[in-house]
C-alpha cells in the first residue's frame, strides 16, 4: 500500500512540474537555477543558468550582438515580468544579433534564458552599481499590455 502512495504522491508531483513548465512559452521552458538577478549581484555565480526578466531602460546594439539594460522583476506564472512587487535590482542581457530598438524599446517587457557570464559596474546617478551580465540564449519580447477598458456610464439613470 506504501508503495502505491509513493507512486502516487511522484506522479503527482511531475504533474504539477510538467504544468508550470507547460505555461512557459516554449522558447522559456526548461530547468533554471532560481536565483534572483539582485542576489547575483552580491555575490560571484558566473556559469549558473538563470530564467530573468525585467523591463528595457536602455538598449544597446553593437557590431556583433545587442545589449539590453533592464529592471529586474520577479517572474509570474507564465514567465513575464510580474510588476506587483518594486524591484530594486538590474542585470544585462546580451544576445548575439540585432535587435531593432524601435521594436525593443523603453520599457517593454522581455524574459531571458543564459547564463551568468560575469560582472559589470556602472554608474546610476552617483552610484556604482554592480550588474550581473547574462549571456541570453533566449530572448522573450512581451506582447504590451494594454490599459483595462473602461465602460462608458450610462446617461440613463442620470438622475440617480
Amino acid at each position: 500500500m506504501k508503495k502505491h502512495i509513493s507512486i502516487l504522491a511522484l506522479t503527482s508531483l511531475l504533474a504539477a512540474c510538467a504544468t508550470t513548465q507547460s505555461q512557459y512559452p516554449r522558447d522559456l521552458r526548461g530547468q533554471f537555477d532560481t536565483l534572483s538577478a539582485r542576489d547575483a549581484a552580491l555575490a560571484d555565480y558566473t556559469h549558473r543558468q538563470v530564467r530573468w526578466g525585467g523591463r528595457i531602460i536602455q538598449i544597446e546594439p553593437k557590431e556583433d550582438r545587442t545589449c539590453f539594460e533592464m529592471v529586474a522583476a520577479r517572474l509570474d506564472a507564465q514567465g513575464r515580468p510580474d510588476w506587483r512587487d518594486e524591484s530594486d535590482s538590474r542585470f544585462i542581457a546580451c544576445r548575439s544579433g540585432f535587435f531593432d530598438p524601435t521594436i525593443f524599446r523603453i520599457n517593454r517587457d522581455v524574459s531571458f534564458t543564459g547564463s551568468i557570464a560575469g560582472y559589470e559596474s556602472r554608474r546610476i546617478g552617483h552610484n556604482d552599481y554592480r550588474f550581473p551580465r547574462l549571456e541570453a540564449d533566449t530572448v522573450h519580447l512581451w506582447p504590451e499590455r494594454q490599459p483595462p477598458v473602461r465602460k462608458k456610464r450610462s446617461n440613463y439613470f442620470w438622475w440617480l
